[in-house]
């Protein structure tokens, strides 16, 4: 199949379409606007829903109610337009519906800049709406992993009646790059028995996050935590280069994974061994992986585009069987290849400081910086 050139956002808008999406309900904010507006031109052409709510409130609380209908249902936004939309996705976890979302993350916190950041992780894999739920998230490195990963969002939402987030960011969506997009299916025409489509002929259904009955809302939790059981088995994602006799391990997810990939080799070139681990499945985490890689790895460095928000889950599993150390950028300054050699060549030299926790010791060299 032939390859387009595309920019980020167009192609996950793109990649939506052609997994079938419905209805879209959104509101403008950069570095995402694009999908908006491709969405807005594209879905209409095809006789599918489109709407520019008044904000991304109204827009989640849209996407929640087309959601009971079964249908193949998104939003998207960037950080502070997500923050907006929290209440929402807990009332859609709450229901157990089948959602996809956008996050295409920028420098914060606050309203903060255009810039593309990755401070979003904390509220998307640990934090989001209130209460017990976790969303699956997906990390993509590249315009072609966005366009596979929103085609794997829509059929997981399905499976699990999960939330699925593509987790993005301003650099992965707006650069243009080669991708190969999937063939066009067919619009959904047949629905589970938990779906609102008119009760004509049939029991009324009701769909509904409050629960007055603690009991009740207890065995709710506990079906949704069994789900989330399932979800940890089967569908852990992760990419390993150069792992076979790493020495030393980077571990970054999204833009800074694919900034780390261009470090790693060209460290590989001057002889040092070091490999990478980039999760793609950010939730459920890659525990294993990196626990398994923590065994034979002398150090390992986590890098991100925030101030240690993956750090604490990578420090989770390495469970102090090696040496972690880390390196950020923050506020939407965009990490290079270069620094992150640089880190891979002090580590490598060795004579590492222990005391304090890797954050710490990457703010005081920082400052020494400065």
């Amino acid at each position: 199949m032939a390859k387009e050139l595309m920019k980020g956002n167009e192609a996950v808008a793109e990649a939506a379409i052609r997994a079938g999406v419905t209805a879209y309900f959104g509101y403008p904010i950069t570095p995402q606007t694009e999908l908006l507006e491709y969405m807005s031109r594209r879905m209409p052409e095809l006789g599918r829903v489109f709407v520019q709510a008044e904000s991304e409130l109204a827009a989640i609380n849209m996407v929640y109610g087309a959601a009971c209908t079964g249908r193949r249902v998104m939003s998207s936004s960037s950080s502070p337009g997500v923050s907006l939309m929290m209440e929402g996705v807990s009332y859609i976890a709450g229901t157990e519906l089948p959602v996809v979302l956008v996050d295409v993350m920028r420098g914060g916190p606050g309203l903060g800049n255009i810039a593309p950041g990755q401070g979003d992780y904390n509220q998307i894999v640990h934090g989001g709406g209130h209460g017990e739920y976790r969303a699956i998230v997906l990390a993509p490195g590249s315009v072609q992993e966005s366009v596979d990963l929103t085609v794997l969002a829509f059929d997981l939402a399905e499976k699990y009646r999960s939330i699925v987030v593509v987790l993005s960011d301003g650099s992965i969506g707006q650069m243009m790059e080669p991708c190969e997009l999937p063939p066009m299916q067919p619009l959904k025409t047949k629905f589970p028995d938990w779906t609102v489509t008119g009760s004509e002929g049939r029991d009324r259904r009701f769909l509904s996050s409050i629960n007055l009955d603690p009991a009740a809302q207890e065995r709710m939790n506990f079906r949704v935590m069994r789900r989330w059981q399932e979800i940890e088995a089967n569908e852990v994602r992760y990419k390993e280069y150069y792992m076979e006799d790493a020495r030393f391990v980077v571990i970054g997810f999204g833009s800074t994974g694919r900034v780390a990939l261009s470090a790693v080799r060209a460290a590989r070139a001057e002889g040092i061994p070091v490999g990478l681990i980039r999760p793609v499945t950010l939730n459920p985490f890659p525990t294993k992986a990196i626990a398994q890689a923590a065994q034979q790895a002398e150090v390992m460095l986590v890098v991100e585009m925030n101030n240690g928000q993956m750090l604490e889950d990578v420090m989770l599993a390495a469970d102090g069987n090696t040496m972690v150390e880390f390196y950020g950028r923050m506020g939407g300054v965009f990490m290079l290849p270069e620094e992150v050699l640089s880190e891979i060549r002090r580590i490598a030299a060795g004579g590492l400081s222990t005391e304090g926790h890797p954050r710490d010791r990457w703010l005081n060299r920082s400052a020494q910086k400065k």
